[in-house]
């Protein structure tokens, strides 16, 4: 590696990591300058990014020791190639759009100012993640992303639901984050390196169960992030942060960080047939899951949350095949699309003032711009052609041929897909205005006509440039037909009406995740609280009531000896004259025996 590329490297990652701290010790309410700082770090990001596409000739790393503990070292290093370049970009551009777009979404925010500079750090921690070539430098970037998001999702302490969304999202992919660490520490211990390329290149030192073993913990945590089945529940519920976050996290980085890591760790995971067998389940259950579930919920967020599941159990399913190439270009033209879904959510959120479908209707005259980019985000989403996602969703379809059932899977998901979109895009733009709506400012608007583009044609211009990303199978017609018969369902049972109010009390039900929020609160959420509490119990009653007792007890003893000596003479003296009494019976007694 160039030196050029090494300093370039880490001006990618120390650019928004430095401005976001500068930013952190400014006042709150200092707008433009944090402002300045937010877009000045994503920008030169997006920059560095696209000179680094420009000089990279193929794989490059460079490294140096930072600490040892014996024989075994942990290095600051890079690992750059044309797969984490791609996702470097898409991480600094989506961070530009939304710090653009915070500017006049948060126009009236007090706490603008540690915002943006939370956003810095957030996307620097991302940068870490796909740039990195150790896995502890990895991990590092890898828990200040779980601490940004809970700062982030919190953001608005005005909102009840928003600290409890954040501990959530915090505790739940803290669980996952366990089996993450325990799996870097057996490969470090075992194969004595943290290197990325050095543990790749021994896999082979390693036997069967190990390797099992550790790709079962580390998709431990890639389920906490990337919100596999049984992991999912805090992304629908992060959806109480601030819209642009929701673009943030769903598009480009926390969420996408799981399948970056999957497939930059592929070698490892390809040695074990159960780990791809459990992803492969992980995903079919996931991609349904979310598809369903996005159905029946009246938020636009939270339908917009439950697709970005749903699409990243398509990720994770090409993975689970072998299939790196198309799992990482539809984790790019998803990032492209989804962020131009939540910032046109967004901007319909801003002009209403309300986030649910019900209270919605007519928008597409008085908000065109918006109209015709969500129309494009959501056609994307679909897979129409012969928009992004249509390219990279074919790609993994055509991938999964090799599992019938799986494809299948993703086949009823590209048709329950094709239903909600129709469904969101009819319940917010078409039918009767029940409020009025209004373009938002440029700062707003701007990102959404930037974010549409690669929406639009990144398929097209991948498939043209680098056609082997792109695997078009001879079952091309199944998707179509699958997109073509959710559309034309979703637009004759939603053009005149809601069909998920007539279920009645059933459409929260399905909208919440089929309730499996509730059964995880009684499988593990209670029973965790009732130790617990049994625990707190045991310590104040067990371990503190004897220390507690025991000090009472040598009080009083001591209390009582201490009215003793107080006592009067005559007292005093009888006591002492019964002493001794005691004495000379005692010692007459051991005499006589």
């Amino acid at each position: 590696m160039s030196v050029m590329t090494v300093g370039l490297t880490v001006a990618l990652i120390g650019a928004p990591l430095l401005l976001g701290l500068i930013g952190l010790l400014m006042p709150q309410r200092n707008r433009p300058d944090a402002a300045a700082l937010g877009v000045a770090g994503a920008g030169v990001a997006l920059g560095i990014v696209t000179a680094l596409l420009i000089l990279n000739d193929g794989n490059s790393q460079a490294s140096m020791q930072w600490v040892a503990f014996g024989d075994l070292k942990v290095t600051l290093s890079t690992l750059v190639d044309q797969r984490a370049l791609y996702v470097a970009f898409a991480v600094a551009a989506v961070a530009f759009c939304v710090q653009v777009y915070s500017i006049a979404y948060l126009h009236d925010d007090e706490r603008y100012g540690p915002y943006a500079a939370q956003v810095s750090i957030f996307t620097a921690a991302m940068l870490t993640v796909v740039l990195s070539g150790d896995l502890i430098m990895l991990l590092i970037g890898w828990e200040v992303m779980g601490a940004c998001s809970y700062l982030l999702i919190a953001h608005d302490r005005r909102l009840p639901e928003a600290p409890a969304a954040a501990v959530k999202a915090f505790l739940v992919t803290r669980v996952g984050d366990v089996g993450f660490l325990l799996g870097v520490i057996i490969l470090g211990v075992k194969l004595g390196t943290f290197r990325i390329p050095e543990v790749l290149d021994r896999v082979s030192d390693l036997d069967a169960g190990t390797v099992t073993l550790v790709c079962l913990l580390l998709l431990a945590g890639v389920a906490g992030k990337s919100a596999q089945f049984p992991f999912h529940t805090w992304l629908p519920d992060a959806m109480a942060g601030p819209t642009p976050i929701s673009a943030l996290i769903h598009a480009a980085t926390m969420v996408a960080a799981g399948v970056y890591v999957v497939a930059r760790l592929f070698p490892l995971f390809a040695a074990s047939e159960t780990a791809l067998t459990v992803l492969g389940v992980m995903a079919g259950i996931t991609l349904l899951l979310g598809a369903f579930a996005a159905t029946a919920a009246d938020d636009i967020k939270r339908v917009l949350a439950w697709s970005t599941v749903s699409q990243l159990g398509y990720m994770m399913a090409a993975l689970s095949v072998s299939a790196v190439d198309p799992a990482i270009f539809h984790l790019l033209t998803h990032a492209a699309f989804k962020a131009l879904l939540f910032l046109c959510a967004g901007s319909v959120i801003h002009a209403v003032g309300s986030n649910l479908m019900s209270r919605m209707g007519g928008l597409r005259n008085s908000m065109p711009l918006t109209f015709v980019t969500m129309a494009i985000g959501l056609g994307a989403l679909v897979g129409v052609p012969p928009l992004a996602g249509f390219w990279s969703k074919e790609s993994i379809i055509s991938a999964l041929e090799v599992k019938p059932w799986l494809m299948w899977a993703a086949l009823i998901g590209v048709a329950v897909t094709a239903w909600y979109s129709t469904r969101l895009l009819l319940l917010t733009f078409f039918g009767h205005q029940r409020m009025y709506g209004h373009e938002p400012r440029f700062a707003m608007t701007m990102p959404l006509a930037l974010l549409a583009v690669p929406s639009f044609g990144l398929g097209m211009a991948v498939y043209a440039f680098r056609d082997d990303l792109v695997h078009l199978g001879t079952g091309l017609v199944l998707p179509l037909l699958m997109a073509t018969l959710g559309i034309l369902l979703g637009w004759l049972m939603c053009r005149r009406r809601d069909p998920i109010a007539a279920l009645g009390p059933v459409g929260p039900w399905i909208g919440n995740g089929f309730g499996l929020d509730t059964v995880q609160r009684w499988i593990v959420v209670e029973p965790v609280l009732a130790l617990a509490r049994a625990v707190r119990v045991g310590d104040e009653s067990g371990v503190d009531g004897v220390v507690m007792g025991v000090g009472r007890l040598t009080e009083a003893t001591g209390a009582g000896l201490n009215r003793w000596h107080r006592a009067a003479l005559p007292r005093a003296f009888a006591g002492v004259l019964a002493g001794a009494m005691l004495l000379v019976i005692a010692g007459v007694t051991v005499g006589l025996w």
